[in-house]
């Protein structure tokens, strides 16, 4: 469909942010793990973050705050590929570029990683520059069966292995699991088993249609019965938060108040997304290294040649900006449940459609609609 006529209804600055609490950051494209639901199309080669591109983001945080005074760190989130399989010494270079803006509080760094190559000496970087580490695990083994390296071995073992080494350096971690259709049906191992783990919270993204990934994601009816078990599961584990139920608790708490307007109008970060070259992609990390002409391939420009404030100043140019602008008009006019949703996110709607401006998606019905649905029932029951 050709979407360039399209003009949305409210603009740019009623949506989106000008400027950014979040950046992404690809320390390394390569991931020795071959993840069968990997969205990432350049997994398999060894792009290395250009040490400039780390100075330019830097530069780009201290301008942004320059201008606005913003009151909160940026979180800058490192995530590849597998950061870790960046040389430690390399990576450590990268971080220098940012170490003046840490220590005067404007700056706090986040990393994903799968835990497969973490050592001792990992575990110290990270205490050092006091990362927040999310881990990447699907469950207990059963459930990582499409977790897996290059020559189809199972990563478990290693994962574990990571995992009880920040334990052992007393290194607080969070986790995002992937429910697959393999693991749908029983929430009830999965909560035991992240329970037992040891982590502060886990995240379940239910596995989505997007870039690489072409597999046949879960039906809305097997996601809504997956958060009832949730659910139903967090009264035995009361210690373990779950990501997506606090979300909704957060949304509901305003509700109360008669704060719902606020979050329903709250504007989306624009995530500025930083390959190892320097292009920056706006809205979904899950864009990045995606070819599309008719898009430049969702890049806006070049953090070497263009700071990011500057590239937020004029991103409403953008055209697949502008169709995601239409694309929210479209989901606030037609979904109930836009008022916690806010819309669904850009790149599912693009992998998932072929546009940005469709509206319902599977990610969508999964992941917000029947976790809401899920809460009415178990409350009506």
């Amino acid at each position: 469909m050709d979407t360039s006529a399209l003009r949305p209804r409210r603009g740019y600055d009623e949506r989106i942010g000008r400027t950014f609490q979040t950046v992404v950051i690809q320390p390394t494209s390569l991931c020795p793990g071959d993840c069968d639901y990997c969205y990432l199309p350049t997994r398999r080669q060894r792009r290395e973050l250009l040490p400039l591109v780390a100075q330019a983001v830097a530069r780009s945080i201290a301008e942004q705050d320059r201008r606005h005074d913003i009151d909160q760190p940026v979180s800058v989130v490192w995530h590849g590929g597998e950061p870790t399989a960046l040389a430690i010494s390399e990576f450590g270079r990268r971080l220098d570029a940012f170490e003046d803006l840490r220590h005067a509080g404007k700056v706090k760094h986040s990393i994903q990683t799968g835990a497969f190559l973490l050592n001792d000496d990992w575990c110290e970087l990270l205490r050092r520059y006091r990362f927040s580490i999310g881990v990447s695990i699907d469950g207990p083994r059963a459930a990582n069966v499409n977790r897996v390296d290059w020559a189809g071995k199972p990563l478990f073992d290693r994962a574990i292995r990571g995992i009880r080494l920040l334990q052992a350096h007393r290194l607080e971690f969070s986790v995002i699991c992937v429910v697959s259709p393999e693991t749908i049906h029983d929430p009830d191992a999965l909560m035991a088993f992240f329970a037992d783990l040891g982590c502060t919270h886990v995240g379940f993204n239910i596995e989505e249609f997007e870039g690489t990934n072409t597999r046949t994601p879960v039906t809305h009816d097997a996601a809504q019965a997956f958060w009832e078990g949730v659910l139903a599961a967090r009264s035995r584990h009361p210690h373990l938060r779950v990501r997506e139920t606090d979300q909704l608790a957060a949304y509901l708490a305003q509700a109360r108040t008669g704060r719902k307007e606020e979050w329903s109008t709250a504007r989306h970060d624009p995530i500025p997304t930083v390959a190892w070259n320097g292009d920056t992609v706006l809205m979904s990390p899950e864009l990045l290294g995606i070819k599309d002409d008719d898009h430049h391939d969702f890049v806006i420009a070049n953090v070497l040649s263009t700071s990011l404030p500057s590239m937020l100043r004029t991103a409403d140019q953008a055209p697949y900006i502008n169709d995601v602008l239409a694309g929210l008009d479209a989901c606030e006019d037609t979904c109930d449940y836009w008022a916690f949703c806010r819309g669904g996110h850009a790149a599912n709607k693009y992998f998932e459609t072929g546009t940005f401006t469709a509206t319902t998606t599977a990610h969508c019905r999964n992941s917000r609609q029947a976790l809401v649905n899920a809460l009415a029932a178990t409350i009506k029951e």
